[in-house]
């Protein structure tokens, strides 16, 4: 049987989902995913609730209208209850854990049958034209029977599906459209009738194929892994093998050109990776051994062997698309909007539309078939399909864009909520900065020896290296690379270490308790020191911007070393075009106010505050949040208090971290921070899309019911203002794929 598209015309995907990806049911019960092809309103999605409401077992519904999937949540329900009430809708489920795929009618034989029957329907026309009726029964009854046939031939789905509509007691396109052709039948007006029908299933196509675009968009990207790898066997050859039989922590191979199957981390070669469809950015990339790589990226330069560490339906590219698809699913607070209008607005017109066939006649002594005509043609136009479509291909769009361009946005909301966006507070190490500190230089306290000097710095080589901050690792690499006297330091054995968190380390040395730390581990283990001739290099190392870390033992201060993270090449960009947008910046760092203060100078923020908590920085975002739509941009993991309360949780660098991929609300899949105004950019687009669309989809309804009232509309007019509107927002919204991040 012909698949015919319902209101908003979503067509199926070819490709199926990512099975492995964990679904949002409750983790005590079962999930059964469902792809109907007929469920694509929320006229549909009502009738299914109504009839899935009272089945035992059955704890939440999740209804994913744009890729027609329904996921049922329940506690050992009867499954087979389950499909036997939703085939009694007239919907067909087919469960996505089989291999089973809807039959589906050829292309050819489909588009064949609509180009026979709208020939079909113009030759009627024609007949109707110009034949006048003095020619003969014959050419009277040609003209009926060729409607007749044109309407059997496309329309039978549209009024199967219209009935069983009308039979659930809701409303839409196939129920209205199913009304309007039996009326203009019953009154004679066969011709109009079968090029109603004709120019409706024609739309439904073209939106349907033109609906795929955004739908697939996403899934587009699952095609740049391989299905095939190149894997190592235990007797160390070589074989080519699907990619979902590589195992994690098998070797696999890739020659230049090739694309990788699978996530890994190299462990021979040196290669040049262009990694655009995780990160968006088409500049290659160096790799050596020790370095991650991922599925889908293009090996440009030599031969690499990496270790396979995920299988191929867990990729970092399949949790992307999981990802992306799970945030199609959602919907929009303008989608939201939409919905519940188009449940007001559809039954509202049709009742006009019954009115108008009763009233007119009285109201205006004209005939009752013309008071019926009017009102057909104003169910025609009571349709919601391009209003109700106008939101989710635009959102669907701007999802997918935006993907493309390494941002992974976790829903609508946040794509339309970004364009509101007054304040964005950044974390200073990792964010703003490269989150590479290097120690930029130390001075020895006091006058001592270079002898002195040396033994010193020998301390805090061995103090630093018991630490993994990478604070401490810096001046370790730093002192080390620059000691002549290797024999001394592997001398120089730590006892007693002890860490402690967010101010340094300590240790006996020789003897003597040493500690290497910030100023709270200097009032802990030194409280006595006189810091009167201390203060001025510190006051100088904070000027330039460094974190000044303190050496020294219980009664002083043996030397400082000045510590500085420097800022991304990309920051002042990135803060430079969030101020062309009117976005304000504030910085948020646990580091020292006055380093703080110089790195927030350097970057061009409005607002910086240093020596900062966890529940510090929650307190500042809610302060901001007063005076507008406020995000946070950290690593995903840590901040998390601050990135759960922002209105928009921003996680930047988090290519293959599963974390930040799952709990920010929008993930930098880089460290590029010019991501964030493109984001603005994306939002702002797809905002001005969806007014555009919700205007047009409106106006022209306006429009036609006054002509509808003015007895200037046809119903062929109708139905053709009607899907061609519906084609337009369509195409709107596809304009936002050509959204690119430059």
């Amino acid at each position: 049987m012909s698949q015919a598209p319902c209101c908003s015309g979503h067509a199926t995907s070819e490709q199926k989902p990512v099975e492995s990806q964990p679904s949002s049911a409750p983790q005590s019960g079962e999930t059964l995913r469902l792809r109907i092809e007929e469920m694509c309103c929320p006229t549909e999605e009502t009738v299914l609730r109504k009839a899935l409401g009272s089945v035992s077992g059955v704890t939440a519904l999740e209804f994913d209208l744009m890729g027609k999937v329904l996921s049922i949540h329940h506690h050992a329900a009867d499954t087979d209850d389950i499909i036997r009430r939703i085939t009694s809708t007239g919907m067909t489920p087919h469960p996505l854990d089989t291999q089973d795929e809807p039959s589906r009618e050829t292309p050819t034989k489909r588009w064949g049958k609509l180009v026979i029957a709208g020939l079909m329907a113009l030759a009627a026309e024609l007949f109707d034209a110009f034949m006048p009726d003095t020619a003969g029964v014959g050419a009277v009854i040609i003209a009926p029977a060729l409607a007749l046939s044109a309407i059997v031939m496309v329309g039978l789905p549209t009024w199967h599906k219209g009935w069983l509509a009308i039979r659930h007691r809701t409303l839409n396109i196939n129920a209205l459209m199913s009304v309007a052709v039996t009326g203009a039948l019953l009154i004679g007006h066969w011709t109009e009738a079968a090029m109603v029908m004709v120019l409706f299933t024609l739309a439904e196509r073209i939106e349907a194929h033109s609906l795929e675009r955004a739908r697939n968009a996403i899934r587009d990207l699952l095609g740049t892994a391989p299905t095939q790898a190149r894997r190592q066997t235990a007797a160390g050859t070589w074989e080519d093998v699907d990619a979902s039989e590589v195992k994690i922590g098998e070797l696999v191979r890739v020659r230049a050109g090739e694309r990788l199957a699978l996530d890994g981390d190299i462990v021979r070669g040196q290669t040049t990776l262009n990694e655009a469809p995780i990160t968006g950015e088409s500049l290659p990339r160096d790799k050596g051994p020790g370095d991650p790589v991922f599925a889908g990226t293009l090996n440009q330069l030599g031969e690499m062997d990496y270790r396979a560490t995920r299988q191929a339906n867990d990729t970092t590219l399949a949790r992307i698309i999981y990802s992306v698809e799970q945030a199609q699913a959602s919907r929009a607070p303008t989608q939201r909007f939409i919905d519940r209008f188009a449940a007001i607005y559809t039954p509202l017109v049709f009742g006009i539309a019954v009115l108008t066939a009763l009233a007119w006649p009285l109201l205006f002594t004209s005939s009752w078939v013309e008071g019926v005509y009017r009102a057909l043609v104003l169910l025609v136009i009571a349709c919601p399909c391009a209003l109700v479509i106008s939101t989710p291909v635009s959102v669907v769009s701007g999802l997918s864009a935006a993907a493309r361009a390494g941002i992974l946005i976790k829903g609508g909301r946040f794509l339309e909520q970004g364009h509101r966006l007054k304040w964005l507070a950044l974390d200073k190490t990792g964010t703003l900065t490269r989150g590479e500190p290097v120690l930029n230089n130390w001075v020895a306290l006091g006058t001592i020896s270079d002898a002195q000097r040396v033994a010193i710095a020998q301390q805090a080589i061995a103090l630093a290296g018991g630490s993994n901050h990478p604070v401490s690792l810096s001046i370790h690499q730093a002192l080390s690379s620059a000691s002549d006297n290797q024999s001394t330091l592997s001398a120089l054995q730590p006892q007693e270490s002890q860490e402690h968190p967010g101010m340094g380390i300590s240790a006996r040395i020789n003897g003597e308790t040493l500690w290497l730390g910030n100023r709270r581990l200097r009032e802990a283990q030194c409280a006595s020191a006189d810091m009167s001739q201390v203060q001025a290099h510190i006051d100088s190392m904070q000027h330039n911007g460094a974190s000044v870390v303190m050496l020294g033992n219980a009664h002083q201060v043996l030397a400082l070393f000045a510590v500085r993270d420097p800022l991304r090449q990309t920051s002042v960009a990135a803060i430079t075009a969030l101020h062309q947008q009117g976005v304000k910046t504030l910085m948020l760092s646990g580091d020292n106010s006055n380093a703080v203060a110089a790195i927030a100078k350097e970057a061009g923020i409005d607002e910086a505050r240093g020596e900062l908590l966890p529940e510090d920085k929650l307190r500042a975002i809610k302060e901001h949040s007063h005076q507008g739509v406020t995000g946070m941009v950290g690593d995903g993991i840590n901040d998390a208090p601050a990135l759960a309360s922002a209105d928009i949780g921003f996680a930047m660098g988090v290519a293959g971290s599963d974390v930040a991929i799952e709990t920010a609300d929008v993930a930098l899949m880089d460290d590029d921070l010019r991501k964030l105004p493109t984001f603005i950019r994306f939002s702002r687009a797809t905002r001005q899309v969806l007014i555009q669309n919700i205007v047009f989809a409106l106006g022209i309804k306006a429009v036609f019911m006054g002509l509808a009232f003015a007895g200037m509309a046809t119903l062929w007019m109708a139905v053709f203002a009607d899907m061609g509107a519906s084609l337009l927002v369509v195409a709107n919204g596809l304009r936002l794929l050509r959204l690119t991040h430059k």
